[in-house]
């Protein structure tokens, strides 16, 4: 009878946290496959965008896609099972953020090259990590309206990207453009929105990934597809250091490269405040601080291999909600199944072989949903009686203008170019000033706030107003003139205005 008591005791420790719940290896490989699946297209989707930038040749954007898939599972494994102050030790998946594809583009179109984005990239994660500890004391200068401004500029400067892979991808092509290319693109977005519409719930979270397969292989029926090149190199490889070339070092990338990882920390903590809340287990500071530490620290790592910035997948903390499978264990073995796939450079290939089209009808909604992300986090603020709806829309309009005028900053000096040449840095800096100079410096403001400033839903008729006198007011429910004298309120009849 002591020995089952001990027993059961050992077992309720080892699983006091919803999270330390294990479920076999062969239940864990199955779920922590769903997670990589979920996110899959979203983090070869970097990759992808910034290769094509920098204009790499397709081996190497293959080992591109896996260097980032690599780094994706090692992040996720620090993530998850954490050594001493790194790891939130949360069911969190790791992966490229989206947040610096706009700025990384940004500089390597700037002249800088691949190289300087992963210098801007090493750096600034380096600085990172350094405030990490401090950084939940001024969290508060990055609220909703700021983020959900970011975010919303992030997938609307992606949107050209999208445009031109769906036109053919290459514009001295002779059919960049061609009624075939887009055509190919609009079935591909046709497909995702059939499977998430008519699909289950497990086809529908994967709807992106299916179409983008059975895009290709529409491509291929017709000739649009050219899969010559997948066996050229390697199948198997561990990815070899620096083997873009050694990382080089300029002000302007660094600094707009810090604010992108000011805005990557902002969402890693949103996210882990929400995965905690969904498996409903403690986070404190500490915690917190942990899970932003590793973070950057595999953000410091990731371009010695060819990746970039690290942050949470917001899509696959959605996904622990569905599935309410709560294991961290489970979101390791996702991250083991990443770095698989990450000494495949086969694999890379692959995805890198797929006809631009098809990806440009699939990121139509995959950017999309980044834009939507961050309009449903500014449906969370409140626009009455402040200034917000001024800071969002200004923020909104500087992000926009790199975007809509691509040469607006050709003359201005190099450093200013660089970090306003980029939406997400343009919006990022614009929120974050106008964040602190209408809501914390709050010295100048009036009492009743500029016409840019949204009221209160109330509406009285201008004849109820008319009959309202200097004094009146209500009390109790119950309207009272000057001299606390209560006024009668009769049915409706018509309306004689009174004199002022």
């Amino acid at each position: 009878m002591t020995k089952k008591t001990r027993t059961t005791t050992i077992a309720t420790t080892k699983t006091a946290r919803p999270e330390d719940e294990k479920l076999g290896i062969g239940a864990s490989f199955a779920y922590g496959f769903q997670h990589v699946l979920t996110m899959y297209g979203g983090i070869i989707a970097v990759p992808l965008i910034v290769g094509q930038a920098a204009g790499l040749k397709p081996a190497d954007i293959g080992l591109l896609i896996a260097a980032c898939l690599f780094m994706g599972g090692l992040a996720t494994l620090l993530q998850t099972l954490g050594l001493p102050f790194f790891g939130s030790q949360l069911p969190l998946v790791q992966g490229v953020s989206f947040a610096g594809v706009a700025t990384m583009v940004a500089i390597v179109n700037g002249g800088g090259g691949i190289q300087s984005v992963f210098g801007a990239v090493i750096v600034s994660s380096a600085l990172g990590l350094l405030i990490s500890p401090i950084f939940s004391k001024i969290i508060k200068f990055f609220p909703p309206v700021v983020t959900g401004t970011v975010i919303t500029v992030i997938g609307l400067s992606l949107m050209p990207v999208a445009a031109n892979w769906a036109m053919g991808g290459n514009k001295k092509a002779e059919n960049y453009g061609d009624v075939t290319n887009i055509a190919l693109a609009a079935g591909t977005l046709v497909i995702v929105l059939l499977l998430s519409k008519l699909g289950n719930s497990t086809i529908s979270r994967l709807s992106i990934l299916l179409a983008i397969v059975i895009g290709t292989l529409i491509a291929l029926a017709l000739g649009m597809a050219n899969f010559s090149k997948v066996t050229t190199g390697p199948i198997i490889a561990f990815p070899t250091p620096f083997h873009l070339g050694m990382p080089t070092f300029h002000l302007a990338a660094i600094i707009s490269m810090f604010i992108v990882v000011l805005v990557i920390m902002v969402e890693t903590s949103a996210d882990i405040l929400a995965v905690a809340d969904i498996v409903e287990t403690k986070v404190d500071s500490r915690r917190l601080g942990d899970g932003l530490r590793a973070d950057m620290a595999a953000s410091v790592i990731a371009p010695v291999f060819g990746s970039f910035t690290q942050s949470a997948f917001a899509q696959n903390v959605g996904l622990v909600a569905v599935t309410g499978i709560k294991s961290r264990f489970v979101v390791a073995a996702g991250g083991v199944i990443l770095v698989i796939l990450g000494i495949l450079p086969v694999m890379g290939r692959v995805v890198a072989a797929v006809p631009l089209p098809v990806l440009g009808g699939a990121g139509i909604v995959l950017f999309g949903t980044v834009a939507a992300s961050g309009i449903r986090t500014l449906s969370t603020v409140s626009y009455k009686n402040n200034m917000n709806m001024i800071i969002v829309a200004t923020a909104i309009g500087a992000g926009i203008i790199p975007i809509a005028a691509p040469t607006f900053y050709d003359k201005f000096p190099e450093w200013f170019a660089t970090i306003f040449h980029s939406g997400i840095s343009s919006a990022a800096v614009v929120a974050i000033l106008l964040n602190l100079l209408f809501n914390h410096f709050t010295l100048g403001n009036p009492d009743n706030p500029s016409v840019f400033a949204a009221g209160t839903d109330r509406l009285i008729p201008a004849e109820i107003a008319h009959c309202l006198q200097h004094g009146d007011h209500w009390d109790n429910g119950k309207l009272l003139d000057a001299n606390n004298q209560e006024i009668p309120i009769t049915a409706s009849i018509p309306i004689t205005p009174t004199t002022p």
